[in-house]
């Protein structure tokens, strides 16, 4: 499985540094770069894409940029799903634009991590909210409620977790553990049972909303 990727941005050293980053993740296939949503538009019209990675600011094309770009978008692509990766720090856009539908915002200080699994959790259908910007997503999000629950997951279980929310696949997993990736899958499902999850969607946004990736009890 490959996951095609759209990165645009209007500072084209940065979207080297983070073309190349992304390009070591085997499950990760760059299919072009913009500098301006008219070359985003002409690359979704020529390339199949899954996920695309936009600033917020970036003038000069013809849909604009900030709301009205991603507004555009989420209209004539609505298959599409969106990470936008900015430099902003004003909680009042960021909660417009996790309003927007968009998947995931992450802010351009964040490790390079955080966008890796943002990619993945997103893919999923899964939100990914950087952790300066999580009281905007929280606002959004309050009428639905959050998980309290601590769950004990033995210490293999949350090794298997810990490393899936990563954006490792199951047969990664069982590589870099040494485990069979029929125990793997084991494990993730038993995990999922006892958080009460179904979807590995619901999995990205309870490992986000609760916090609890490094923090989840051990038996």
């Amino acid at each position: 499985m490959k996951i095609d990727i759209i990165i645009a941005d209007d500072h084209p050293a940065l979207i080297t540094g983070v073309a190349h980053e992304l390009s070591t993740i085997r499950t990760l296939n760059i299919v072009g770069t913009a500098k301006n949503s008219t070359e985003i538009i002409e690359l979704l019209l020529n390339f199949s894409c899954d996920i695309l990675i936009t600033d917020y600011v970036m003038p000069g094309g013809t849909a604009g940029d900030g709301m009205a770009m991603l507004s555009f978008l989420r209209r004539r692509y609505p298959d599409i799903k969106i990470i936008v990766f900015t430099s902003i720090d004003n909680t009042a856009i960021v909660t417009e634009i996790i309003k927007l539908g968009v998947g995931s915002v992450l802010n351009k200080a964040d490790d390079i991590g955080h966008l890796i699994s943002a990619v993945h959790a997103v893919y999923a259908g899964a939100t990914y909210i950087s952790p300066q910007f999580r009281s905007s997503s929280q606002e959004v999000n309050r009428s639905n409620g959050s998980r309290s629950a601590n769950p004990t997951l033995t210490r293999r279980e949350t090794e298997v977790i810990r490393l899936y929310v990563s954006g490792l696949s199951v047969n990664d997993i069982a590589k870099q553990l040494k485990r069979t990736k029929q125990t793997v899958s084991s494990q993730k499902a038993s995990a999922m049972r006892k958080l009460g999850l179904i979807r590995d969607a619901d999995l990205f946004r309870f490992a986000f909303e609760t916090d609890q990736i490094i923090s989840w009890q051990t038996a």
